[in-house]
């Protein structure tokens, strides 16, 4: 067996038949998951080279991953890795693995933060009035004009025909002579105001969808509009905050995608989780300003005076009932941590703690939102409203079971 070859093909067809036999449910694809693992090559690159042999260090790594496998350990565990929407987060056992669920919720809160915090005021920061506006507006009025004009000069000399000139004689002539004049010299006049308000345009900064101007503008037209316009607000960052990290994928995504405009801070009560994600973070390249992870018990510890200023809180936190947990399947069961799992008799349990303390965290107007059991959001939806929030919704998952539920502080509440 040791001298035998053992080609990409040979091992990926193996595999395959080997997981299928015990009952693996997509035997080809976790065989080219951990296939990718061991040789650190891509999907496509592996049917690109499917004559390569592994080597015996490649040969050793598929031979434990593959046993690992067959006993129902998640792949995540084994490859030591997953893609969550836009970003590769590590995975490690001892902290719940990503799933596809909760890239919704990352995008329920992107919504919100798009609509409510960041837009907005990237709308209002278009619509300042600046000295020159009226001025384009006036340039344009009068191209707009001279152009009616200059065409209705035209049509009434196209209308005249030569028999027309000779009947009418002269004064025809004339208007027509005066006509052609009064549209080529309007037209001069309409170029002449097309490329003044061009330039009036040019010198507006170019934003970003969010309003907040391209870097590379020209530093001579910046000067001029620095001294003839106030200084400009400073640009909205909206502030996040994340309750039971795990790896980390909530709050690394939001800051990954809307990078310079959203900061988060996360918290975990699992050592394991918070080294996870701190690592997640240091391999995106994002710094504790932007993701600040924190070990403690759900909010305790965000210091006072930052309660009431965050935009939103966001949370997966553990939600299958007691009773559900006996009926997981093996590889999450056996494998997952319960303390990111059991949610108590309803599933509840957490949520009932956070939705506690949404009022005192968030700002007016903020978003509480959690991902939860789907047997358990009816009840969920209806304990926000007991609690006064607003705008209570529901949402449902992409196999259209009830998933997250979502809803706004309209009363924060303050500290005694």
């Amino acid at each position: 067996m040791a001298n035998e070859i053992w080609t990409i093909k040979r091992c990926l067809e193996w595999t395959k038949e080997y997981l299928a036999e015990r009952g693996e449910e997509h035997p080809r694809l976790s065989a080219e998951w951990l296939l990718c693992a061991a040789t650190g090559l891509a999907r496509i690159d592996l049917y690109m080279r499917m004559d390569e042999t592994l080597n015996a260090a490649q040969l050793e790594t598929m031979h434990a991953a593959v046993v690992r496998r067959a006993k129902g350990e998640p792949l995540q565990y084994i490859t030591g890795s997953t893609q969550f929407r836009m970003i590769d987060v590590a995975c490690a056992p001892g902290v719940l693995i990503p799933r596809p669920e909760t890239e919704m919720l990352v995008e329920e809160v992107l919504n919100y933060l798009d609509a409510e915090v960041l837009s907005p005021e990237a709308a209002a920061r278009q619509r300042v009035e600046l000295p020159w506006n009226d001025e384009v507006e006036q340039a344009r009025k009068a191209e707009a004009a001279l152009a009616d004009e200059r065409a209705t000069a035209e049509r009434r000399a196209a209308n005249l025909t030569a028999a027309d000139e000779a009947a009418l004689g002269s004064d025809v002539l004339g208007s027509r002579a005066y006509a052609e004049e009064l549209a080529d010299r309007e037209a001069e006049e309409a170029a002449a105001q097309a490329a003044e308000a061009e330039t009036a345009e040019a010198a507006e900064p170019e934003l970003d969808e969010y309003g907040i101007a391209i870097e590379g503008a020209d530093q001579e037209t910046a000067s001029a509009q620095d001294a003839a316009a106030p200084a400009p607000a400073e640009p909205r960052t909206a502030r996040v905050l994340e309750v039971g990290c795990g790896t980390g994928c909530i709050s690394l995504s939001l800051a990954w995608e809307r990078r310079g405009h959203v900061t988060c801070t996360a918290t975990d009560i699992e050592p394991r989780a918070i080294d996870l994600a701190t690592k997640n973070r240091d391999a995106l390249g994002l710094t504790a300003d932007e993701v600040a992870f924190s070990l403690t018990n759900l909010v305790s510890s965000i210091p006072h005076d930052e309660w009431g200023t965050f935009d939103v809180l966001v949370s997966n936190p553990p939600y299958i009932p007691t009773d559900v947990m006996r009926s997981l399947p093996h590889e999450v069961k056996d494998f997952e941590p319960d303390l990111a799992l059991e949610g108590g008799a309803d599933g509840l349990d957490i949520f009932r703690r956070l939705l506690n303390a949404a009022p005192y965290m968030l700002r007016a107007g903020g978003l509480f939102a959690c991902e939860l059991y789907e047997g358990a959001l009816d009840a969920a939806a209806e304990l926000c409203r007991q609690a006064g929030l607003s705008d209570v919704r529901v949402v449902r998952d992409l196999t259209d079971r009830p998933r997250i539920v979502r809803a706004i502080v309209t009363e924060p509440k303050q500290r005694q």
